[in-house]
């Protein structure tokens, strides 16, 4: 391989494993040059180390430590009892393995998610906010950063029990520490900022301190465990009290040399099935199944530890998974061992009525003491510094604005010196909430809904079949991810509804906030809502067959071809009202040359049409075509737009004016107006002018193509919501309306038109369909028929007729059958005809909103110009109308 002589950097396969998306120039002298790396967001990367960036921890340090120590924290020391005591060993068991069925598929789904690109710090918000969104990741990120202040909290409050209990007025060791509520609240705060201190100092110091805290629990595990097997009997009393009635009760526990098989078969039989009687830390609290798995599950909710360090581990793809499995495996089989040795040796009395009750017979009690303190203690760290990360990560993508803006400023060495501090500050006001049971409940159910939303996210991406989502994890399936939802959906309110209603609440509330405030709504990081909502429209088209289309179920698919939006946006509007929730297309030409162009200039145009349509507030796709003719790009437009079932079936032009309008995008008293889109192109040039001879070509070539045709004409004067409020007004006023008028008539003939050909019911249903729409339904529909019939009575049967026909078809609307000697002078020149047809349409429609007309056939090519001045010379001065000609049968009168 040659050497690099361009300068350029190295391209390493950590550069892709990285995730960043990046441009690479290579020269012809090296295959591995490198000129430019580009971030996702835009920012070049340095070639050199970023200081302050340094990633120290690897998989035992950085993840299976704080994962181990946070799911041991309050469960090892402190409930193994009370778990045992009330629920017995079947359901004890259920307990955990229901825990750890729904830890383990989340698990899953967390290593599927991290092993699947680059994972920066925050870990599980970082992963929901690249995957779900800036809103759903901001929210659940959110109320995961308060979980790890409410498990901080729990632990914190934990060890402080477990001191209290050996060193306060009852203590087994000492009895040198008062105790009382504003005592424990102190106790805590001390614990509380030692963990302060340890995590100003960074997360290399707690990597370190967290490995020498396992090996050390795990010690004082080993030695409690081996008291189990004691040839030893103790026999502890306590004081029970019942309806004011204080009785002595004696806990006795009897190790497995100690006892016979009779013994421990009794024991067994005793300790099995569950009986929840008492809390052993507060004796008149409730208990049941669902309290003791909130209490169990918040404790062992620690799986996330490893994660939220993404940030400082060396390999964050290769640690998460490894170090976090095999975290929940020792964890899981350290607690049943335990339960099972309880169960063996220890009678309901001990367990119901001392937490610490494996201090009565471990052959050194400073085992306890020392793994009760270690434990909870370092959990309430791992949850302090990870929670830090999360609010340091959601501060950077300026999730809540300005609001977080100094947590970014107080980083020292990667480390998030303002966010520990905020974190801390959080920690100290949770111990005013209560006791452990209650901040364990909270904990659980603001985890659990993490959880949720981490199993929501890789079901998702497992569903929706991106090429990309390709996990180097294996290990997992959408039904873990399912199992894990539905589990974690379901505990979350049999834990507590109150918590878990207010925590569904707020996580809604802040999607909604975040949707339409948060600076980063519009990052494109990838909305996995987009991958799944392709994949079901995919799916969805391929079962639209055309073969299968029927009359009853017609509705219109519009193509809209437009030449200047800037003064088309009325009739843009206007026509979003007439699709009937049908497929509704904007489609433009720009003239030019394609062999001559570098790359399509259309590409550089889509995202204007795109704001133009969200500004215009319409529901429209967007294609733009580049043709050497305008009539060539419209008939790709037309032969080419849609796809599957979904292509148009009517096709919607302007007509040709010499006017020149106004910008409505410009004019500040529009209700259009927007600044900002006025100055775009739009893809425009002001010479691409078009012939009649090719705008009637562009007709011929639509109705070839076998698509309805409507030609739209002065919608420039259409001005909806000064149309509507006046309307309003007038009403109330003078008690008239205005009105959407359809003249089914071929004003070119000098025959009478029949009405229920295909044209005629199609202008009659483009008519209903715009009726439909509310803010137009309040107009009145009136349809316009012209008669030779001479006498009044033939003409009311007629009338009568019309009446019958509009109620078969559903239509509700006004007719009027007019005499030709009355009403029209028919001339025998062609255009003094139309002349006369023009005056008489304007009598008849001075108080109509929009008019409805019967577009006639167009000419063979030698008389093109004349027809579109005969189209020209009937609408002249006219209100907003619509020139139609339909093809096939729109409606019916058949079930």
């Amino acid at each position: 391989m040659s050497a690099d002589t361009s300068g350029g950097k190295a391209f390493s396969a950590i550069d892709l494993s990285r995730g960043r998306q990046r441009v690479a120039h290579t020269s012809y002298g090296s295959t591995n040059s490198l000129n430019a790396l580009i971030r996702e967001n835009g920012d070049e990367e340095s070639n050199g180390p970023v200081p302050g960036k340094e990633r120290s921890l690897g998989t035992i340090k950085g993840v299976f430590s704080p994962v181990s120590l946070s799911m041991f924290s309050t469960v090892l020391f402190l409930r193994v009892g009370y778990v045992v005591g009330n629920a017995g060993f079947l359901q004890t068991s259920i307990i955990f393995g229901i825990s750890y069925i729904i830890l383990g598929a989340t698990v899953l789904s967390i290593c599927a998610i991290a092993t699947n690109g680059a994972v920066e710090g925050g870990g599980v918000y970082f992963m929901l906010s690249r995957t779900m969104g800036p809103e759903f990741g901001g929210s659940i990120g959110s109320l995961f950063y308060l979980a790890n202040i409410a498990g901080s909290a729990l632990n914190v409050v934990a060890c402080t029990e477990g001191i209290i209990s050996n060193f306060g007025p009852m203590g087994t060791f000492f009895q040198i520490l008062p105790d009382g509520r504003w005592w424990k609240v102190l106790y805590s705060t001390v614990l509380n900022v030692l963990n302060l201190i340890l995590c100003l100092i960074g997360a290399e110091l707690f990597g370190k301190v967290s490995l020498l805290i396992l090996i050390s629990v795990m010690c004082c595990t080993v030695g409690v465990g081996s008291s189990f097997f004691l040839d030893n009997t103790v026999l502890s009393q306590y004081n029970e009290t019942d309806n004011n009635v204080t009785t002595l009760v004696n806990g006795t526990f009897i190790g497995l040399a100690a006892n016979t098989l009779s013994g421990i078969s009794e024991l067994w039989k005793s300790n099995f099935d569950g009986t929840y009687q008492q809390d052993c830390s507060d004796p008149n609290a409730p208990v049941d199944f669902f309290t003791v798995f909130g209490v169990v599950f918040s404790g062992v909710t620690g799986v996330m530890a490893g994660a939220n360090l993404s940030g400082e581990l060396k390999s964050p793809a290769s640690s998460i998974p490894l170090g976090t499995l095999s975290a929940c495996l020792l964890t899981f089989i350290t607690f049943i061992v335990l339960a099972l040795l309880t169960t063996l040796t220890c009678d309901k009395a001990l367990l119901l009525n001392d937490c610490l009750y494996m201090i009565q017979f471990t052959w050194w009690k400073g085992f306890v003491i020392i793994g009760v303190i270690l434990s909870t203690w370092s959990a309430s760290l791992s949850n302090l510094i990870g929670g830090s990360r999360v609010l340091d990560a959601i501060a950077k993508d300026t999730m809540f604005g300005p609001f977080l803006h100094f947590v970014t400023k107080g980083t020292f060495r990667n480390n998030p010196i303002v966010a520990v501090i905020i974190t801390f500050v959080f920690v100290q006001l949770f111990f005013f909430i209560g006791g452990l049971n209650e901040i364990a409940q909270l904990a659980s159910v603001l985890f659990l809904l993490s959880y949720s939303a981490v199993n929501i996210a890789c079901l998702g991406l497992d569903l929706a079949s991106a090429p990309n989502f390709r996990p180097n994890f294996r290990y997992f399936h959408w039904s873990t991810c399912l199992v894990g939802l539905l589990g974690t959906a379901i505990m979350i309110f049999l834990i507590s509804k109150v918590f878990a209603s207010v925590a569904v609440f707020v996580s809604l509330s802040l999607m909604i906030i975040l949707h339409f405030f948060s600076p980063a709504k519009n990052q494109n990081w990838g909305h996995l809502s987009q991958a799944l909502i392709f994949h079901q429209v995919r799916k969805y088209l391929l079962l639209l067959d055309v073969r299968k289309d029927h009359i009853k179920f017609w509705r219109p698919q519009l193509l809209l071809l437009v030449h200047n939006p800037k003064s088309s946006c009325s009739l843009i509007h206007f026509v979003n009202s007439m699709k009937k929730s049908g497929l509704y297309i904007i489609g433009h030409v720009k003239k030019g040359d394609f062999d001559q162009a570098e790359v399509d200039p259309t590409n550089n145009q889509i995202n204007d049409w795109l704001e133009l349509v969200d500004h215009l507030n319409i529901k429209a796709f967007v294609e733009l075509t580049m043709a050497e003719t305008i009539r060539k790009g419209a008939q790709q437009l037309i032969r080419l737009s849609g796809i599957g079932g979904m292509k148009p079936n009517t096709v919607l032009m302007g007509f040709p004016e010499t006017k020149i309008h106004k910008n409505d995008l410009a004019e500040p008293d529009s209700p259009y107006y927007n600044s900002d889109l006025a100055e775009r192109n739009f893809s425009m040039n002001p010479e691409d002018k078009i012939c009649a001879s090719e705008y009637v070509s562009i007709i011929n070539d639509t109705i070839k193509l076998e698509k309805n045709l409507i030609l739209c004409r002065y919608f420039q004067t259409l001005n909806e919501s000064e149309l509507f409020q006046s309307e309003r007004k007038f009403l109330k006023k003078s008690r008239k309306a205005k009105y959407l008028d359809i003249w089914p008539i071929n004003f070119f003939s000098h025959l009478e038109t029949n009405i229920s050909d295909n044209t005629s019911l199609f202008l009659m249903q483009i008519a209903c369909i715009v009726h439909m729409v509310p803010h137009w339904k309040d107009l009145k529909l009136r349809i316009f028929t012209l008669s030779k019939l001479a006498t009044d009575e033939e003409i009311k049967e007629k009338e009568s007729n019309l009446k019958k026909m509009l109620e078969n078809l559903r239509i509700r609307a006004q007719p009027f059958v007019l005499r030709y000697e009355d009403e029209l002078e028919r001339k025998e020149n062609p255009s003094d005809m139309i002349k006369n047809s023009n005056e008489f349409l304007k009598l008849k429609c001075k108080d109509t909103a929009v008019l409805f007309l019967y577009l006639p056939h167009p000419p063979a090519s030698t008389e093109q110009e004349k027809y579109l001045h005969q189209l020209d010379q009937l609408t002249d001065g006219l209100p907003p109308l619509l020139l139609v000609h339909g093809l096939r049968p729109v409606i019916t009168t058949n079930l």
